[in-house]
């Protein structure tokens, strides 16, 4: 399966015999699934119907979905309302005697509502039917459009995880390695600590010192995180490779590999591997703000 982002856009049109359908969604990130609808007047009922396709389709995200029907205009010429205009133009007629104020124009006085009367096409139930197949029709092709935007977002998402997961290897691997953690260099800087202790300090048991130095440098071995590390970029690099809806497991690896890095930078008694944890916690960051696009 392909990874998917949770952004994306589709516009999806379909033409039915008396109407263009349109369909425009959008999706950004989201904890949930979440979906607000804008429907022409008279089209509520299309609402629950359309929830319940988003549903099937994806599993989170913010969505924000409109429909545009267009209508063609009905055969037929348009009719004069007499008994509306009439009204109107007396009216006119007060006011200009009253108030000197200039006679009507024609072209204003038909723009006004419910003077000139458009031909209406009944609407059987056939027709009403067909309509709303046309409208879930137009729907699917949104979803499936939408669907592929955010999946061609999820790949390119993937790759940069990928890097990210790499470096992380690539930083533990650096630690693992790093001379500080070298047997000589850990006795040099024991031996070191405790000839300072026992130059500046009477009365101490040299043994029981050398055993305190001893269980400190092992407190601070950062093998362990190390360790669960390599335990993570693995878990990371099968979840990606598997695909699918993997966002919130991905944003709970992307804390522990945060705890990881704290850990270790905590621990380090080197200023090489506090740099190379600080450099993790940077990869670490940019990683969760990757995870978070992902459904």
């Amino acid at each position: 399966m392909t990874l998917q982002s949770m952004t994306g856009f589709a516009r999806h049109a379909v033409q039915d015999n008396h109407a263009r359908i349109i369909w425009e969604i959008r999706s950004v990130n989201g904890k949930g699934l979440d979906a607000r609808f804008r429907l022409p007047q008279g089209f509520e009922a299309v609402e629950p119907v359309a929830r319940a396709a988003l549903a099937r389709h994806f599993s989170r995200g913010n969505f924000q979905a409109a429909l545009t029907i267009e209508r063609q205009a009905p055969k037929g010429a348009v009719a004069l309302n007499d008994a509306y205009l009439a009204n109107i133009l007396e009216i006119a007629e007060r006011l200009r005697s009253q108030y000197g104020l200039a006679p009507a124009a024609i072209d204003g006085i038909l723009a006004l509502r419910g003077v000139l009367v458009e031909p209406q096409e009944v609407e059987d139930e056939a027709a009403k039917a067909a309509l709303d197949s046309a409208i879930m029709a137009a729907l699917d092709g949104a979803l499936l459009a939408l669907g592929e935007a955010r999946r061609a977002e999820g790949r390119s998402i993937g790759v940069i995880l990928g890097h990210q997961i790499d470096t992380i290897a690539e930083l533990a691997q650096r630690a693992r390695n790093d001379p500080s953690r070298s047997v000589e260099a850990i006795r040099a800087r024991l031996a070191a600590q405790v000839a300072l202790l026992l130059d500046s300090t009477s009365g101490l048991d040299e043994t029981r010192l050398h055993m305190e130095a001893a269980f400190l440098a092992t407190k601070a071995d950062i093998q362990e995180e190390l360790d669960r590390l390599d335990t993570h970029v693995a878990s990371a690099r099968k979840l990606i490779g598997a695909g699918g809806p993997i966002g919130r497991k991905l944003d709970f690896l992307s804390q522990e590999f945060n705890r990881e890095a704290n850990t270790l930078c905590s621990k380090s008694n080197a200023a090489s591997i506090t740099a190379i944890g600080l450099e993790l916690k940077a990869v670490v960051d940019q990683f969760r703000e990757q995870v978070q696009n992902l459904e």
